[in-house]
Parts: structure tokens; sequence; C-alpha cells
């Protein structure tokens, strides 16, 4: 037992896109340290079920895609009945592509159209929907993973750098105007994920330019949302985890 065992015990958290990376780092976490869980994924229900079933009697899977309106409103009320309120949304389901920055023509009306569905829209959906449910705690929390294409001119493509802009930009509005529920964001750089298992040259290119010289890992996103979690002063933060790269940049 160490000093946190237990510190999320009577808390109730859904954290979607959660059936692996770090979605899946962040549930475990929680529920580690006494969280009810709601493991969510779009399309991964056998992965979103496994994950659920070994994390015990307190955790549920949901299987909804956020971008629809009416399946994100389907797990909430799936959360309420099993577990009676929420006190923690973790925003992390989120969509992309690679598409080169310089390669317009690539960047499709539709390409660009579900970007924004799945990251913003999705988001600002399922958020404003939970918001009634997370004012009713005594500590509300939305956290929403990010990332640095959000504050610097980079990432998989136009569509997703300008996405998560937006979803930064809706952190600090949201703090704003939502308090006492805190609302805050952690915005990686590259982290090592299945997503990203294949972009070598992305990860070495961070080992030689980041001054800690590497990539993230899931755990570090999961460190970054226990701390604006536990810092109940804070909100309207975005909280940068890329290894000091952005200052390289």
């Amino acid at each position: 037992m160490n000093e946190f065992s237990g510190e999320f015990s009577n808390k109730v958290a859904i954290v979607t896109g959660s059936s692996s990376g770090i979605g899946e780092a962040i549930a475990r976490r929680l529920s580690a340290l006494g969280a009810s869980v709601v493991i969510n994924s779009a399309n991964s229900v056998e992965a979103g079920s496994r994950v659920a079933a070994e994390l015990g009697r307190d955790a549920l899977y949901v299987q909804a895609d956020i971008s629809d309106k009416q399946a994100g409103e389907d797990l909430l009320a799936a959360t309420i009945a099993r577990f009676g309120k929420l006190d923690i949304l973790v925003n992390n389901a989120g969509w992309t592509t690679v598409v080169p920055h310089q390669d317009l023509a690539a960047l499709t009306d539709e390409i660009f159209a579900r970007t924004f569905d799945i990251n913003v829209m999705g988001t600002w959906m399922l958020t404003k929907a939970a918001m009634p449910l997370l004012r009713q705690s005594e500590d509300g929390n939305v956290i929403n993973i990010t990332s640095i294409a959000g504050v610097r001119p980079v990432g998989s493509s136009i569509a997703y750098s300008m996405a998560k802009a937006a979803l930064n930009q809706m952190t600090r509005l949201l703090a704003k105007s939502c308090a006492p529920v805190r609302v805050n964001a952690v915005a990686p750089g590259l982290v090592a994920t299945p997503w990203t298992r294949d972009w070598q040259a992305q990860h070495d290119a961070v080992k030689a330019r980041a001054p800690l010289q590497r990539s993230a890992t899931p755990d570090d996103c999961v460190e970054a949302t226990l701390g604006l979690l536990r810092s109940r002063y804070a909100t309207g933060h975005i909280f940068v985890v890329d290894g000091g790269l952005t200052l390289a940049m």
C-alpha cells in the first residue's frame, strides 16, 4: 500500500478511447487507485471488453462512437445506470490519418470532416451532455487529451493540428465557463503506442531533438492526468508532455 492507494475510491470515471494506448493506461491507473471506470471504444469491442473484465466488477465496457450524439448520451446513461454518478471524464478518443502538410489535395473534405467530427464535435457533444452530471460531483473534472500539434504547426495532418488547437481552446473556455467543474488538458508529443509502432523514423527524430531524448510513453500521460486531477486549484491548463521537444522546435 502506498500513500495514494484508494485515493479515487467512490469516484466514477469515463475514459473514452480506452481499449488500448493512452486511454487504457489512464483507465487502468484510475481503477488501481480505487475508481469505478467505464471503458469505451467505437469499434474495438473485444479489446475493450477484455480491459473491463481484467479491471473487475467496478469496471464497465460501453461501445460508443462519440461522434454520434445519441451514442454519447447512451454512454452517459449506461454509466449512471451502473454507478449512479460521474466525477471524471477523460476525453481521449480521437482519430487521425497521416497527410503531408504540403499536400493540400490529399487532405480531402472527407478526411477533414472526419477529423473534426470525432476529435472536436464528438468531444464537445459528450462533454456538454456530461456537464450537468459533473456539476453534481464535489470535484468534477474533465481531462482532454490533446497534442503538441495543437500548440505548434506540426502533427499527422493540418486538420489534426487544427482540431487539437480547437480542443485546447475549448479546454480554456470550458474551464472559465463551467466552474466549479475543473477542465484541463494533457498535450503529449509523440507517444509510443500501438498506433505509432511503425513510426520509427518519427521516434528517432524525437529522440535526436527532444531534450529528454525519447518519445513519451502512455505512463507519462497517466502521470500528467493524475497530477491535474490531484491539483484541486488547477483549471484551464494545457499540460504539455513532450520531453521538452517544443522548446527545441
